[in-house]
């Protein structure tokens, strides 16, 4: 089966990547073009892996490049997205573009293409703050940042086509995860590289929200399931949570046990978002995963949360991968 995966360059996309080829599928990784032939991750993917999948260059806004990179497609895990929300206060027309307009030209492509399955990639920050916990699939979802909206209106986009078209579209909505190689624009990576640098110091934003974290190896088995899952799953949103929630205080206090390091923790206004933008409370239901792909996280709770952490913070101990992370300057 040949699989398309968009933002394959990024986080989680490069992970994903890896996980398909090792399952055997034929894979095609659709990269943003760049003037540097950079692959992002996918540059730096494990050896029993490199050379094992095919890499397309192009751009999720362009409707032409994305036709031409789902030809002989059967299944979409369209992840391609731009993610950080402090830089869509500034700049959310690129986010409009990238995170609704680009998801549109996957789903014509897909539409006039016969794809089998598209999966749509959503985010927990669709529900902004939890108006009750766990969160499940039905919670309103409230646009607290331009990012948000946009991922809202991308998630109204890809369910559209399936009432509209009968298109077989899957929104699979992780929530926040963490592991290797994540962005030093999310909390995990900001802590860690921050202690690995010799700080016992940090800065820091809001400390009191919770996140439901989620490892990058139970994502990616996530996404695996909705590859074969058969039509329980079509038009539906499924939610990749742990079903347990941790304090931002907390999850730096976590870190630091293991990195072995006294933490204080600095108060830095640059890294607070606006009062009503902030979500405070993350913690996702997670049974319909379970019922409709037999799916659950195998880093769940506090215990699986640590040793997920563990895991993080040794790759990020490599003096190899620490060197490409800046800790001293705020990233958005």
């Amino acid at each position: 089966m040949k699989i398309l995966v968009t933002g394959a360059d990024g986080f989680i996309g490069s992970h994903l990547t890896e996980t398909l080829v090792r399952a055997g599928y034929d894979v095609r990784a659709f990269c943003l073009y760049n003037s540097f032939g950079s692959w992002g991750w996918l540059d730096h993917c494990a050896p029993d892996v490199k050379g094992k999948f095919e890499v397309f260059m192009g751009d999720v806004r362009d409707p032409f490049g994305v036709r031409e990179a789902m030809k002989d497609v059967e299944v979409v895990l369209h992840l391609a997205a731009l993610i950080a929300i402090p830089y869509s206060y500034h700049s959310p027309q690129n986010y409009v573009e990238t995170n609704i307009s680009g998801t549109l030209n996957v789903l014509m492509a897909a539409r006039d293409l016969g794809v089998r399955r598209v999966v749509h990639t959503s985010t927990s920050e669709v529900y902004g703050t939890a108006l009750f916990v766990p969160i499940t699939e039905d919670h309103p979802k409230q646009p607290q940042s331009p990012y948000s909206a946009t991922k809202i209106g991308a998630d109204a986009m890809a369910y559209s086509f399936y009432a509209s078209f009968d298109q077989d579209v899957v929104i699979a909505r992780p929530f926040n995860t963490y592991g290797p190689r994540q962005s030093a624009r999310a909390v995990i990576p900001t802590i860690i590289t921050q202690l690995l640098s010799g700080k016992d110091r940090i800065k820091l934003g809001a400390l009191s929200p919770t996140r439901d974290f989620n490892y990058v190896e139970d994502t990616a088995r996530a996404f695996m399931a909705l590859i074969s899952a058969g039509d329980q799953v079509k038009g539906q949103s499924i939610n990749f949570g742990s079903n347990y929630e941790i304090s931002i205080e907390d999850t730096a206090k976590t870190i630091a046990q293991a990195c072995g390091v006294d933490l204080t923790i600095e108060s830095d206004e640059q890294r607070f978002r606006p009062e009503k933008s902030e979500v405070n409370r993350l913690w996702a239901a997670n049974a319909k995963a379970q019922e409709l792909l037999g799916w659950a996280p195998e880093h769940g709770g506090l215990e699986g949360f640590r040793r997920g952490i563990e895991k993080t913070v040794a790759w990020f101990k490599d003096p190899a991968n620490l060197a490409g992370y800046k800790a001293d300057i705020y990233n958005l």
